[in-house]
């Protein structure tokens, strides 16, 4: 059967013709705190039904995908943009915290050749 375009016959209408009139319908209906609000329950629902192992597994694939779909550049562009944003955010404390915090990570992953060749290199960066 041929599709029918005619929105006042919805029996001859494809689910997707349907389900986009729906979303256009409801789009015009309601505005963005609308929205926020159901995107709050949904990640609530959501968190409550998964584990750690899922959220694990779609950052994962939403990562893939990204690197699939973007340049050096776009990197560059959203840490520059992120760093700003912690920077008005927090204050000296906090990148001291972090700092140490990220020490202690890599001193318990690394030994004294990791940092003598790290140091060297750090001494030859100016030549």
């Amino acid at each position: 059967m041929a599709k029918n375009n005619n929105n006042n016959n919805n029996d001859h209408m494809s689910r997707e013709e349907r389900g986009r009139m729906g979303g256009e319908a409801t789009s015009r209906n309601h505005d963005k705190e609308f929205y926020q609000e159901i995107g709050s329950k949904g990640g609530e629902a959501t968190s409550q039904n998964h584990d750690k192992d899922f959220y694990q597994e779609i950052g994962q694939k939403g990562g893939e995908s990204t690197a699939e779909n973007h340049d050096k550049e776009f990197y560059q562009e959203i840490g520059q943009k992120g760093g700003e944003a912690t920077a008005e955010s927090h204050d000296k404390e906090f990148y001291q915290e972090i700092g140490r915090k990220g020490g202690e990570a890599t001193s318990e992953n690394h030994d004294r050749d990791f940092y003598e060749e790290i140091g060297r290199k750090g001494g030859n960066s100016n030549d």
